[in-house]
């Protein structure tokens, strides 16, 4: 049976592989980064001078108890970042090497800079039009500034934007990333586990966590929230320290790898076909992976956040990329390269990074990141079924979105016995149906966003 399993897998691969390149052409790529250009245009860099705000609202002194919303900023950012940090920074920036070589790395830089002001645009909108889904509740996100902001001829839009993202928040990659960590670097590398089983540790691994999920995802966006609130900040100092560790001891070789990046993200000289255009688009689509900005998951969050005013949720998202894109993905990068894993075999993914931890902090590396992926990649997919417990509820009703709770577990284990390129083929060609509807109705409504931004800083400077 797992033989035939295995002929269909790899069918299913190679029809992913070319949809997904299709889809990230040059037209999305542009789409994202030139909305993003457009975006710090706009706002001639105003969000960014108010950062130290954003901490502020961070430290909760500007939350109110009877602001419309469910969650705090700090929760909605912690149920954010879940969905960000982990697979993306870990295994997303291996895969981004592997592909692409070390200059993916600059324009995944690229993607988070343009997404920090994506983001402030797109979290804005979230809390700026809110809508009643069918039960009455209000809710957040792009279907709902596209309804709202746009009116009701552009339903179509925000259908297809729900359609897609209940693919693209499955939590494919993450499970399947997760699985590969326990069954390669923990019970293939300790000699517990025959190669040739791999296909049957898979399907029991997966339906470990499918129970595990389960237990937390049934229990709504609170607990998540709660979940999220604890193990985002905890796994990302134990991640951050082991990774400083190394890039402090070996600081002397660290401008080399810099530069590295970014001389071979113009040279066209890395692993993807030796083409440029292979290498900015291979770092765009792992930097969206990694941050999300403009693809709209990261709306809905914000979007669920106990405020009155948009510009400050806005203000919060920002923090976003530069917490999971530009300091977390650049440390996992600095790893890697440093290691020089990436050039001594085949190993992809996760089992890239476990190497590169495994060769530069000895004995103790592995231990840290084998405990990061685990709970980052529990916490990516308990935001994750949220997110596309949503898109399900406007779609066929809130009083039914719970159904998509039921597609996450079986999809955990389905995702578990899958092969890396083809879950991070498939949720990035949803990412990129997902990243169209959002982009296109951040951009129409982006000036309302300014308008709205000048009124709050003016306030905000007159004290």
């Amino acid at each position: 049976m797992f033989e035939q399993i295995s002929s269909a897998m790899l069918w299913i691969d190679q029809s992913l592989a070319v949809a997904a390149e299709l889809a990230w052409g040059t037209p999305l790529v542009l789409l994202i980064l030139g909305g993003g250009i457009y975006f710090l245009g706009l706002s001639r860099l105003l969000p960014f001078r108010y950062l130290g705000h954003s901490i502020a609202l961070l430290r909760g002194k500007f939350d109110h108890k009877d602001d419309p919303g469910d969650i705090s900023h700090f929760q909605a950012l912690s149920s954010a970042l879940a969905g960000t940090i982990g697979m993306g920074n870990i295994a997303g920036v291996a895969v981004a090497i592997f592909v692409g070589g070390p200059g993916a790395i600059f324009w995944m830089w690229m993607t988070a800079i343009v997404g920090i002001a994506t983001k402030f645009y797109t979290c804005s909108l979230a809390v700026m039009y809110r809508g009643l889904d069918s039960q009455g509740n209000l809710q957040g996100g792009p279907m709902y500034v596209i309804t709202e902001g746009l009116g009701p001829r552009f339903k179509p839009l925000a259908t297809f934007f729900c359609a897609a993202g209940m693919i693209g928040c499955l939590p494919m990659v993450q499970v399947n990333q997760l699985v590969q960590t326990i069954r390669e670097v923990v019970f293939i590398d300790q000699g517990w586990l025959d190669p040739a089983h791999s296909m049957l540790f898979n399907f029991s691994a997966g339906s470990v966590l499918a129970v595990i999920v389960a237990i937390v995802i049934f229990g709504g966006l609170h607990r998540i929230a709660a979940v999220a609130g604890r193990l985002v900040p905890t796994m990302s100092v134990l991640y951050i320290g082991a990774a400083l560790f190394v890039i402090v001891t070996n600081l002397d070789q660290v401008p080399g790898i810099l530069w590295l990046i970014i001389t071979d993200a113009f040279t066209g000289t890395a692993v993807a076909g030796g083409a440029i255009g292979a290498v900015i688009s291979n770092g765009v689509r792992r930097g969206v992976f990694s941050n999300e900005a403009g693809v709209g998951t990261e709306a809905m969050a914000h979007g669920a956040a106990k405020t009155q005013e948009p510009i400050r949720e806005g203000l919060v998202a920002m923090v976003g990329p530069i917490i999971d894109t530009l300091f977390i993905c650049t440390c996992t990068a600095i790893i890697i390269l440093l290691s020089g894993v990436w050039q001594s075999g085949d190993a992809n993914g996760v089992t890239m990074t476990a190497r590169a931890f495994q060769e530069m902090i000895p004995h103790v590396g592995l231990v840290i990141l084998v405990t990061c992926i685990f709970f980052f990649g529990i916490s990516t997919i308990f935001s994750y079924s949220y997110y596309g417990a949503k898109c399900l509820g406007f779609l066929i009703g809130a009083e039914r979105q719970h159904y998509y709770n039921y597609l996450i577990i079986v999809m955990t284990v389905v995702a578990a016995m899958m092969s890396i390129d083809a879950m991070v083929n498939l949720i990035d060609l949803a990412f990129a149906c997902m990243a169209i509807p959002t982009m296109i109705s951040a951009l129409l409504l982006s000036r309302r966003v300014m308008a709205a931004a000048r009124v709050y800083f003016s306030k905000l400077d007159a004290g």
